[in-house]
């Protein structure tokens, strides 16, 4: 992947990679990369230029809009953490962006435009989880209670148990694989909607192993449904 190999914020899963590079085109179709972001509290330039950013503030500058567009990707969803209630490290952002192909993926990586303004990203970042996911379902955010994201890894033969009352399903994702991580496998993303009685009993959850649970804010951005409900791009 070019210059953004060797991220200080995560390891590339080269296994998945690989396959991907040898998918031929016909096989190949749109996916989801959820991204869950903790920041640095001050960029870090791999070049040692004196910044006075916060990590966050370095990755609002990365944000890729003009290589996305150009590549047919849209941005999807994104909102801050306010709460985590499970799991490790402790994120401050949640972006998903819907891609038209793994090979368009790859197109971005080595975009000029896309690598200059990596370089924030790379600053700004502490750790990330990016994994590629493909929609189950996906409906408008309702109202009430707290919008929730989980992201799971299920225990060796086993399916998670159902979830209490007090949990409205919005999205849920199956999870192929992680692009860049910290080496966790995880099997599912779920967005809910979540009364504050079952917020709790999300925690122990049967049949999951591991589990990250994320409380969002307020969307910055929310189309998420549309990207579901949307048709392959021919770009």
């Amino acid at each position: 992947m070019s210059d953004t190999s060797t991220p200080r914020y995560g390891t590339p899963n080269w296994e998945m990679i690989g396959a991907w590079l040898e998918m031929p085109a016909d096989q190949d179709g749109p996916f989801w990369a959820v991204n869950l972001m903790d920041y640095r509290e001050l960029a870090d330039y791999s070049d040692g230029r004196e910044t006075t950013l916060t990590g966050r503030e370095a990755d609002d500058a990365y944000a890729p809009l003009g290589p996305l567009a150009e590549i047919g990707a849209v941005p999807a969803f994104s909102a801050d953490v306010i709460d985590q209630p499970a799991g490790t490290p402790i994120y401050d952002r949640v972006a998903i962006v819907r891609y038209p192909t793994r090979a368009k993926f790859f197109e971005m990586q080595r975009r000029d435009d896309f690598l200059e303004l990596h370089a924030h990203k790379d600053a700004g970042m502490a750790s990330t989880i990016v994994f590629a996911a493909h929609p189950v379902h996906a409906i408008e955010l309702p109202e009430g209670g707290a919008h929730v994201l989980r992201v799971r890894r299920f225990a060796e033969g086993q399916q998670p148990a159902a979830d209490p009352p007090g949990v409205t399903p919005v999205a849920h994702f199956t999870i192929e694989g992680v692009i860049v991580g910290d080496q966790r496998r995880w099997d599912d993303a779920r967005f809910d909607r979540v009364d504050e009685s079952a917020l709790e009993l999300l925690k122990e959850t049967g049949g999951v192993e591991e589990q990250i649970i994320i409380v969002l804010g307020p969307p910055e951005l929310d189309e998420l449904a549309d990207s579901v409900a949307a048709p392959p791009s021919t770009t």
